[in-house]
């Protein structure tokens, strides 16, 4: 889609939540992770798109599919430049280069619900995470690139998500078999 579609797209739904602001409360859409035997994983979109997931070889995985984590950190990666790119058309910044890739460092003992020395549990959950954004633009100054990216960075759906560290609510159905 070219920048001014995506500028009047942008247009068009800031008019529509101001006059409604109620209609930007909405359900996401469901992802649903089916176990396909081992450590494969398959995730499916309602449009039947799927995600196939594995872990290492070293974890009893295949190793031949992305993990989970990446799947998160890829996730957080392309929300982040889509909003980016959004912004950028919105304001006719045209864009030259954009490139934004996640990292994290994790502590596999927590995957494993290991305990540190001192008895406690080790975070499964990733120790730090980076973002890195690399943007151009022709004749864009630098100051305002760099707003660009970090009112996009403020504004992603799950830059917050990670961010602010939402509540999940844990629902369990047992079936009988």
């Amino acid at each position: 889609m070219a920048a001014e579609q995506i500028a009047a797209a942008w247009r068009r739904s800031e008019s529509l939540l101001q006059r409604r602001p109620e209609t930007g409360l909405h359900e996401d859409s469901t992802a649903t992770a089916r176990w396909e035997g081992g450590l494969r994983i398959a995730a499916s979109h309602a449009n039947g798109t799927q995600v196939l997931t594995d872990m290492p070889a070293e974890l009893g995985g295949s190793g031949d599919r992305v993990t989970p984590g990446w799947l998160l950190r890829a996730g957080f990666a392309s929300c982040t430049a889509t909003r980016i790119a959004m912004a950028a058309a919105a304001e006719q910044i045209e864009l030259q280069a954009l490139e934004v890739s996640a990292s994290s460092r994790s502590d596999l003992r927590g995957l494993l619900g290991m305990a540190h020395a001192d008895g406690t549990r080790v975070d499964a959950g990733p120790r730090d995470v980076e973002m890195r954004v690399r943007i151009a633009a022709r004749g864009v100054p630098e100051q305002r690139l760099r707003a660009l990216v970090e009112e996009s960075y403020r504004c992603s759906p799950m830059a917050r998500a990670l961010t602010n560290a939402l509540p999940v609510a844990l629902c369990i159905e047992i079936e009988a078999r």
